[in-house]
């Protein structure tokens, strides 16, 4: 029977080095609510033809994941995604709705730039930072049968 959801708290990223393979990736467990946005640029390729009505097509894509995290110094993910901003370099993430072996996961995978690192300190709750992650170059859209 085909899953009728998928809940976000089985989502996962995953990562390592720049240029890893999706198996050698860690999964990086300090990570709270994730936003994957997914967008591609429009050409406008309207004719005269096209009776009146605007013609789009998609051009160049977008790939940009934001989630937070709790401020966790020691926690290899943290230190990994910190490192990767502080260094302007890149680091393999994969973006998957759920485990990497898991039949039915999907999402990205690829070398990504840390464009974001907002420290959060809210009154009430424990610290945390705003991480976005743009993707600097893609690797596949993983899909595990």
């Amino acid at each position: 029977m085909p899953q009728e959801f998928i809940l976000g708290m089985n989502a996962k990223i995953y990562r390592g080095p720049a240029g890893s393979d999706l198996s050698t990736l860690s999964e990086m467990s300090n990570v709270r609510d994730v936003t994957l946005n997914l967008e591609a640029g429009e050409a406008d390729v309207t004719t005269r033809g096209n009776q009146g009505w605007r013609a789009t097509a998609p051009t160049l894509r977008e790939c940009t994941a934001e989630f937070g995290m709790l401020w966790k110094p020691g926690d290899a993910g943290f230190d990994a995604i910190k490192t990767t901003y502080l260094t302007s370099s890149s680091i393999a993430l994969a973006v998957l709705t759920g485990e990497k072996e898991g039949s039915g996961t999907e999402g990205p995978r690829g070398d990504f730039s840390i464009t974001n690192f907002s420290r959060n300190e809210p009154l009430e709750e424990g610290v945390t930072v705003s991480v976005t992650a743009k993707l600097a170059k893609f690797e596949e859209w993983v899909e595990i049968a």
